[in-house]
């Protein structure tokens, strides 16, 4: 979209960036296309005013343009506007390098991967752009073989004393050092971090560092898609325990091991099974269906589904509704400091 008002640095432009996430077994999912620089993004267009009543409106559209796709659940991440964040700057149809991008993020959840039609995309483990992110096997490897040597690398390259402190008070926080141990909800402050210190591809592509950084993930994610995505990573890890998302991700019917996976896949940490278990029954947000499933490999389990009416008409403003349980373990990087 462009402001009315011209200016020699260019023109405003909405863009529109959704984060469609689901979970298929143990493998938590988002929907990427191809960029025009050939890395893959995230599903990503302009807001035109002419033909969008609304930005969600838009985002539905040209989604299902690029990618064939429908969204069902939707809801409004986070307004990116920071100057000089699109680098190289994003250029949308139609418009120059001096166009001042900012992106509206929006969160999108299915209740599986739809097969994919287009060539240009495809739904990526969301782990290959954040490994260290994944400790449902015990800690990651690479975070003592490669981002904590690094990360004291960094702190100690800082110019004096104070700076140094700030920055170990920085990683200690973002990564569990010393405090509460790791929360899955700081998935924006670690990959933030590792950029800013040079250890992620997108730093050396945009200038933030010279030579050639630390890789700890695979090929840069288009334009700041991988930040974007870590937003909703965060928010949606977090969401979790306040409101009964998952069902958003979740078949009509499931087995609690089905419902149980899907959640371990996402926070990225395994959970104490009877607890889990117990939090479900104590919330009330399922019920059984009355049907056996047989692909547990081993006796038939009981089959759930979500109560809906508990997130419809007056339930839905019910403030005492609550997400799910989470049992895990407190874990915090073996390697110091």
């Amino acid at each position: 979209m462009q402001i009315d008002v011209p200016s020699p640095a260019g023109h405003l432009v909405i863009g529109l960036n959704a984060v469609l996430a689901a979970v298929e077994g143990d493998h938590p999912l988002v929907l990427c296309a191809r960029a025009d620089d050939g890395l893959w993004g995230l599903p990503y267009g302009p807001f035109d005013p002419e033909s969008h009543r609304t930005f969600e409106l838009g985002l539905r559209a040209f989604v299902t343009e690029q990618t064939r796709m429908r969204l069902g659940y939707v809801e409004q991440l986070y307004t990116f506007g920071d100057k000089g964040r699109e680098a190289p700057s994003a250029v949308l149809r139609g418009g120059s390098t001096a166009d001042r991008v900012v992106s509206v993020g929006y969160l999108a959840l299915a209740p599986g991967a739809n097969p994919i039609e287009l060539e240009a995309t495809a739904w990526r483990n969301w782990y290959d752009h954040f490994p260290w992110e994944d400790w449902r096997k015990g800690e990651p490897s690479i975070l003592s073989a490669q981002i904590i040597p690094a990360l004291r690398d960094w702190i100690e390259s800082a110019e004096d004393a104070p700076l140094q402190r700030q920055r170990r008070d920085r990683v200690r926080l973002a990564f569990g050092f010393e405090t509460s141990g790791w929360e899955e909800e700081r998935t924006l402050d670690r990959y933030e971090l590792l950029y800013e210190a040079g250890i992620v591809a997108e730093a050396a592509r945009d200038g933030q560092i010279e030579g050639t950084p630390l890789q700890v993930a695979d090929a840069a994610m288009s334009s700041d898609h991988r930040r974007i995505l870590a937003t909703a990573i965060g928010r949606l890890r977090g969401k979790l325990r306040y409101r009964p998302i998952i069902f958003e991700m979740m078949p009509a019917s499931f087995t609690l091991l089905d419902l149980q996976r899907s959640v371990e896949a996402i926070i990225g940490f395994p959970l104490h099974k009877q607890n889990f278990r117990r939090g479900i029954d104590n919330s009330g947000l399922v019920h059984k269906t009355g049907n056996m499933s047989a692909e547990t490999g081993g006796r038939p389990a009981a089959l759930f589904t979500f109560d809906r009416s508990r997130t419809s008409g007056k339930a839905a403003q019910d403030r005492t509704i609550k997400g799910l349980t989470l049992p895990r373990l407190r874990l915090s990087p073996t390697e110091k400091l």
